[in-house]
């Protein structure tokens, strides 16, 4: 028996369960890429999947549409996997265990991927069924878009007509997403010398936080673990000497990292370094813990210790400059938005973090809705990076999309929502990013909208999507293809 059986709408659920039980994340993608294809030849479907993964799958207009004007629906195959740290399932081979709770449904243990497997399921769903009325659609399904949106950038719309985008990437039914933040990855990166360090081995570890999308959850103002470790390891280095043995923290760039640990070799005179980390640790302990009261009250730093041994680590020198790099790496919102009240403009996430076997690496996730904001936040990266000894490389660029003052696909949108739940829809930019940006530029003069039902907590372990919600957009997005 299926987990989704009895949900509603029992399409969408079918082929949201099915997406769930095919490996996802992002960088892992071939499976759920070939599924699709099988999918369109299953239904004789014309189809087309490129190099890197992506799927177009087009269904012609259902009897008495064919004079109307083809439509784009689209989302992302990939998802941010992350699990939790006693979860026994590998999440690049393995499928989720799905769990429903009332009006949610929900994965033990790790991600959902409902951002954007749920787009993936409502375009299969209306190409499996033959009772819809609708245009031409053309289901345009990326890869890796969390890890900095390379479907979008690659693919080529040559087989495709429609000049009208849905896309189905967003986590607030009633809202309509017509402007995003474009964004970078900047990636830092150092090769070091490793040697024996004698001394007492030590580890930090930051857990507790609550984390979230680093696009649509940054205005919360929570708790960055890889920062936070670095406001320790910086606070330490001016007490006692040490030497890093390794460092891990957070799964993705667009993710807040929950957690993160380091593993230290104190050095000098052992009770004197061990009673400063202990007062470094307890103190620091005390200022999160009302620091972040209302927004991370579960925040936690540990610290424990092991008999002298000797370790191959970092030196000490390099230690605590990687230590001050860290902590002057900012976090969180930059600046809001002028023009929209309650929009973040700019902000940055630290969101990866690795050390071990002589190569530091991380990955921070930039964002901003003004071009000239997000380039002086990536100077600002660069050159922390150059007074670090460190380098520093941006990959994943991508431009914001601009509100379209004339959007005829708006209007019918807001029309129909208005005549079907007799409220107005919410009209908002979000601070996330959305591929629409990289397909204007490909399309000349699209008219597109972002919409999709609730979720919570996405790309974190109690990521949830709303049952009744997805029922809900699925009827307005049926109702809407009607009336294209």
């Amino acid at each position: 028996m299926r987990v989704f059986e009895k949900l509603k709408p029992q399409d969408v659920f079918y082929y949201f369960e099915e997406i769930c039980r095919i490996p996802h994340g992002s960088g892992n993608v071939s499976e759920i890429s070939n599924y699709l294809v099988n999918f369109a030849k299953e239904r004789n479907l014309e189809h087309y999947q490129d190099k890197i993964g992506n799927v177009i799958i087009i269904k012609e207009a259902s009897e008495g549409y064919e004079d109307h004007e083809p439509v784009m629906l689209q989302g992302h195959m990939d998802m941010v996997a992350v699990k939790k740290p006693d979860c026994d399932i590998d999440m690049a081979k393995e499928g989720l265990r799905l769990r429903t709770e009332g009006n949610k449904v929900y994965a033990e243990g790790t991600s959902l991927g409902g951002d954007d497997g749920i787009a993936v399921a409502y375009g299969l769903a209306l190409l499996a069924g033959e009772e819809y009325k609708h245009p031409r659609i053309e289901l345009v399904i990326t890869v890796d878009e969390e890890t900095g949106m390379d479907g979008a950038r690659a693919i080529d719309f040559a087989p495709c007509k429609a000049h009208t985008l849905i896309n189905l990437d967003s986590e607030e039914e009633g809202y309509f997403w017509v402007g995003c933040a474009g964004g970078a990855r900047v990636n830092y990166g150092l090769s070091y010398e490793e040697k024996k360090i004698e001394g007492i081995p030590c580890t930090i570890k930051v857990s507790g936080l609550l984390g979230g999308h680093s696009g649509a959850e940054i205005h919360k103002e929570r708790g960055n673990a890889n920062c936070l470790l670095g406001r320790v390891l910086a606070e330490l280095s001016g007490k006692a000497a040490f030497a890093i043995e390794s460092m891990e923290g957070g799964l993705a760039d667009n993710a807040i990292p929950r957690e993160a640990v380091a593993n230290l070799v104190l050095t000098g005179e052992a009770s004197s370094a061990v009673k400063a980390a202990k007062e470094v640790v307890l103190r620091i302990q005390k200022e999160l813990a009302t620091e972040l009261a209302d927004k991370d009250p579960d925040v936690k730093l540990e610290i424990s210790f092991a008999e002298c041994a000797e370790r191959i680590c970092m030196e000490e020198k390099a230690s605590a400059r990687v230590a001050a790099f860290l902590n002057s790496i900012p976090h969180g919102v930059q600046a809001m938005s002028g023009a929209m009240e309650g929009l973040v403009e700019t902000s940055l996430n630290l969101g990866i973090l690795s050390c071990k076997g002589g190569e530091l690496h991380g990955g921070i996730s930039v964002r901003s809705s003004l071009e000239s904001a997000k380039n002086a936040l990536v100077l600002k990266l660069k050159s922390i990076g150059v007074l670090a000894g460190i380098s520093v490389e941006v990959t994943g660029d991508y431009p914001g999309w601009a509100y379209r003052k004339d959007s005829p696909l708006r209007d019918k949108m807001t029309e129909v929502y208005e005549r079907m739940y007799h409220r107005k829809p919410e009209i908002r930019a979000i601070h996330a990013g959305l591929e629409c940006g990289l397909f204007s530029g490909k399309i000349e003069n699209l008219d597109c909208v972002s919409i999709g039902p609730d979720m919570k907590n996405i790309h974190t372990t109690e990521e949830e999507l709303s049952i009744s919600s997805t029922e809900r957009v699925w009827e307005f997005l049926i109702k809407l293809l009607e009336e294209l």
